[in-house]
């Protein structure tokens, strides 16, 4: 796999772009749309190809956008703020659908059941991570995440801070990464804690479950690091490292064989699976990469992958890959 730089849009926001997401062809539409967050508070939609903007800007949060995410069918999104509200809306429209309030911590990474019939999202300085349906977007649970034995307490002195989260492909599994380097895993059919994941130093803010193997997850590290782990067994598989600083995102190629990063080094990586090992730096960016996303599979007249980063310095860049 190799990426090539097809189109970029500079102040494509008029702050900071810390989050990106694809939504997925839908019914109605034939094709995913880009959605990108930042802190000027509003959500902003672009087309797959020339990231021409696709209707006007979603609105509402009263601080900035840190997380996105897009529901499976490509109808909805999540829009997680510093103001501690998750807002989901319609793509096409912008239109609000459900203000969620995770009390009594702001929200960080957020991320839709495969199937589409919950949200879940890290809750920050509450040490856990917060479950809601996705029909009458009611409460289901909030999973403490267990400090381990003889671990410090991180900065919120209450044991954990939790960054980010991911469902596994088949939805039977929910991980968390939090501040201090560690990473839960739950049995999400049961919503029960099995056990910790361990081997990072620093704060764990991105991760991604293997589209083609339920088990496997990649994790993306302040401590520059990538790691590679069989969530379920409970190991550490493989570690890759090149970033020159810390590993601000990270997301899968949909065929399973390649990881992107972006890191606060101002660059992008390609990664090849197989052989662990960084294939390709681009350096597109002028600040900290802030999150990465490869489009999903499906749409009319799609020939070609696509990767998009976004930065702090108010950027898009969209790649070809193949």
């Amino acid at each position: 796999m190799k990426l090539a730089g097809l189109k970029s849009v500079d102040s494509a926001h008029e702050e900071s772009i810390w989050a990106a997401a694809w939504a997925p062809a839908a019914d109605h539409r034939p094709t995913a749309l880009l959605l990108t967050g930042a802190l000027d508070e509003t959500v902003r939609v672009w087309r797959p190809d020339d990231l021409a903007a696709a209707g006007s800007p979603a609105r509402g949060h009263a601080l900035g956008v840190v997380s996105l995410a897009a529901h499976p069918a490509g109808t909805l999104a999540a829009a997680v703020s510093l103001d501690s509200y998750v807002r989901v809306f319609d793509v096409d429209s912008g239109a609000s659908v459900a203000t969620l309030e995770a009390p009594p911590s702001e929200v960080w990474g957020v991320q839709f059941h495969p199937k589409g019939n919950a949200l879940a999202a890290a809750g920050g300085g509450s040490g856990s991570v917060k479950l809601w349906d996705t029909e009458k977007w009611q409460p289901i649970a909030s999973l403490a995440v267990p400090r381990l034995e003889g671990a410090r307490p991180d900065k919120t002195g209450s044991g954990k801070f939790v960054l980010s989260v991911a469902w596994s492909p088949d939805g039977k599994l929910l991980a968390c990464g939090s501040m201090d380097g560690t990473i839960a895993v739950y049995d999400a059919v049961r919503m029960k804690f099995l056990h910790h994941l361990e081997g990072h130093h620093m704060p764990v803010r991105s991760m991604v479950f293997s589209p083609v193997d339920p088990h496997i997850l990649f994790t993306a590290s302040d401590d520059c690091h990538i790691h590679i782990y069989d969530a379920k067994e409970k190991s550490l598989i493989g570690a890759m490292s090149g970033h020159a600083s810390w590993v601000l995102s990270i997301d899968v190629s949909p065929d399973g064989m390649a990881v992107a990063t972006g890191s606060s080094d101002r660059t992008v990586r390609l990664w090849d699976i197989n052989t662990r090992t960084s294939v390709q730096t681009m350096s597109n960016h002028s600040d900290q990469v802030w999150a990465v996303a490869f489009r999903p599979p499906g749409g009319m007249g799609v020939r070609a992958g696509r990767l998009a980063s976004v930065s702090d310095d108010k950027s898009i860049s969209l790649y070809d890959y193949s």
